[in-house]
């Protein structure tokens, strides 16, 4: 292990100016926005500088700056988390991998793409479409996060039930770890078991672990024949996530099935401008590809109406299919437009959907409190929305204490009903104070000694998730 020596931070800047020439920033706007991120968190101070690397060469020569000089990195890809888990710290380095941004290789014989981690998940996808291929993972900001930031959160999306999430979609990668080291792990064949899953480690460990800078990833082909959508409205948001979870049941899997509670489906349509369709019901949307996609619709169709949806669409127009999920992707935009929002992740058990949706409109009458929630209902996973209400907190404060006095409740009674605190955005800071309640103190301590081996200064990413 090497022995930090400190350095005047001046010196610090001129020794990082000499890695990347032209691309460190040490004040204006760019540097203040890593303070942030989606979330709305703002860190209590801005970095000390933004670098803006464009090889792994690079990364590795900051990392062995920040290791000899004890500097603490945050790494950062677009800025586009959700739980705070890429805001700069005080006297850090932003080691950002944005400009990391080329498709180095497609293979459709092995069916998989090496990347680096600043390629946006979307723009992969553009590229893979004229060969009739797509990159699985399709989290709600797949147009504006990378690659390498969904894989550091092991990113979700509406798609996963059937297609999985984005370690299903990790081969291998590229780490750069704290002393600098380049570490490649994984491999490139569909099947492998030679040593531990490393690369399962860095999927999802959020910069605490090592500096994703290159990735192998698997790609699918785009099914066949037309997508089928289906939708439902029901009166009762706890009828509609039980209605969902039967369609689970009975053995259909869809490869999107979403639900929105009526606050959500109310928001978004003023956000739109639209008269909503049916106020006051919540809505399920779900969409079935490939081979029997015809058929899967019409099983999904007969478990809506028995379980009490009315208004039901089913169709195989793809024009009406992409507008259905446009008005679920809005959801974000439509919630940013009423003010400041807490944007929270669970996941439960399928057959639990209802008893979370249930649990969550009893914390909301509680507390006074809206809570808009939308829900990846083909693997449970929901995304209740505090709006925090301006009138009830004090000027500067970023989450008033009932707020996250509701939240504690909602948590709770997530890991009551067998779920988890983090579907798909991981934990950052805003929920590592929840950690202990689900790992227990043992699980933590080993999740802890699991950072000491990679990061034994404690340099990478600290004060985030242990």
């Amino acid at each position: 292990m090497v022995t930090a020596s400190p350095i005047p931070p001046s010196d610090l800047i001129a020794r990082l100016h000499a890695i990347v020439p032209g691309r460190l920033l040490t004040e204006g706007a760019a540097l203040e926005a890593t303070r942030t991120d989606r979330s709305g968190w703002w860190s209590a101070a801005a970095p000390l500088a933004l670098v803006e690397a464009e090889s792994a060469e690079e990364v590795q020569a900051v990392m062995r700056l920040a290791s000899e000089t004890g500097t603490p990195v945050v790494p950062r890809g677009a800025g586009t988390g959700l739980a705070g888990g890429a805001t700069s710290t005080p006297g850090c380095i932003v080691l950002s991998v944005l400009r990391m941004n080329r498709i180095l290789e497609i293979s459709l014989d092995d069916e998989l793409a090496v990347v680096e981690p600043g390629v946006i998940n979307q723009h992969l996808s553009d590229a893979l479409a004229p060969h009739g291929y797509v990159f699985s993972p399709d989290p709600a900001s797949k147009a504006i996060s990378t690659v390498g930031g969904n894989i550091a959160t092991n990113a979700g999306g509406l798609m996963c039930a059937k297609y999985g999430v984005t370690r299903e979609a990790v081969l291998g990668l590229s780490v750069v770890l704290a002393d600098g080291e380049l570490l490649t792990t994984g491999r490139r064949t569909v099947k492998g078991v030679t040593g531990y899953d490393v690369t399962a480690l860095m999927t999802g460990s959020e910069g605490t672990l090592g500096v994703i800078v290159g990735a192998t990833v698997r790609i699918r082909p785009i099914p066949a024949g037309a997508v089928w959508t289906v939708g439902a409205f029901f009166d009762d948001v706890t009828a509609a996530a039980a209605a969902c979870a039967s369609v689970t049941a009975a053995s259909i899997r869809p490869a999107v099935m979403e639900l929105m509670d009526a606050a959500a489906c109310a928001a978004v349509s003023l956000y739109l401008g639209r008269e909503p369709i049916a106020p006051g019901a919540a809505f399920v949307l779900v969409q079935a590809d490939g081979a029997g996609a015809a058929e899967e619709a019409r099983a999904v169709e007969g478990v809506l109406r028995s379980s009490g949806g009315h208004r039901v669409m089913v169709s195989d127009d793809e024009v009406t299919g992409e507008e259905l999920l446009a008005f679920r992707r809005s959801f974000g935009h439509a919630l940013d437009a009423q003010g400041e929002v807490l944007v929270e992740d669970v996941c439960v058990p399928r057959t639990q959907l209802a008893a979370m949706f249930a649990e969550i409109e009893r914390i909301g009458a509680a507390y006074g409190l809206e809570i808009p929630t939308v829900a990846h209902a083909g693997d449970g996973n929901l995304h209740p929305n505090f709006v925090i209400p301006r009138d009830r907190t004090e000027p500067g404060e970023f989450v008033p204490d009932f707020v996250w006095q509701a939240a504690d409740e909602l948590f709770t009674a997530c890991v009551r009903l067998g779920g988890t605190l983090t579907g798909e955005h991981g934990v950052g800071l805003l929920k590592k104070r929840w950690l202990a309640g689900e790992l227990g103190e043992r699980g933590l301590d080993i999740q802890r000694q699991i950072k000491q081996v990679f990061d034994p200064a404690g340099i990478l990413n600290p004060g985030k998730v242990y």
